[in-house]
């Protein structure tokens, strides 16, 4: 079964998708170690009542993007993780990282559309008619890494910021658990030295 590691830095809604599947026995992967970079986030909550090792570790405790990595890399690979996975982890990640581990991310846009941060609202800003939620492989760029698998999402009359985010995230935490599922089970893959995903979820 494939060790997954989830780094997180907020309340942990998606992680709490992840280990839903995963007591439902759907993942096809287990848990092993849920990492913050920030205290006393609730995703931390989530991770330790579902029985899974959870812990902090501080950026700020460090003097550089190289050191902190350095330090998660360590730690994941003390737990024999095999993916890693954002679910809200707020930091870029130094090439080294992404060296070391097959990473994916899930980020609430249809992807190339609106990367960064606050996409709703880019999304709502732009008069955008639908938008949706993207997982992808992570590489050096912001949300720029192969896509794996999208869910639309319309955007409605009235809508705005927190209404919109609240459908995204919905799609969010369906989506997930099937990306990490059908990765799992050897259904999607990237094609070694290129920017392909082959299968489909």
């Amino acid at each position: 079964m494939k060790r997954v590691g989830v780094l997180v830095s907020g309340s942990g809604s998606n992680l709490q998708a992840i280990l839903d599947a995963q007591k439902a026995e759907s993942l096809g992967a287990e848990v092993r170690l849920v990492i913050s970079n920030i205290a006393g986030v609730r995703a931390l909550d989530r991770a330790r009542d579902a029985g899974v090792s959870a812990e902090v570790i501080s950026h700020r405790d460090f003097s550089s993007r190289e050191e902190f990595d350095a330090r998660l890399i360590a730690r994941l690979k003390e737990h024999g993780i095999e993916l890693v996975v954002l679910a809200g982890f707020m930091r870029l990640l130094t090439p080294k990282f992404i060296e070391s581990f097959q990473i994916i991310n899930i980020h609430p846009a249809l992807l190339p559309s609106f990367p960064g941060v606050h996409a709703a609202k880019q999304a709502l800003d732009h008069g955008a008619k639908i938008t949706g939620c993207t997982v992808h492989f992570v590489d050096s760029g912001c949300d720029t890494g192969p896509i794996i698998a999208q869910r639309a999402v319309p955007i409605l009359d009235g809508d705005d910021e927190e209404t919109l985010g609240a459908r995204i995230q919905a799609e969010e935490h369906r989506l997930l658990p099937a990306v990490i599922s059908a990765i799992a089970h050897g259904r999607v893959r990237l094609v070694s030295g290129s920017r392909r995903v082959e299968g489909s979820v």
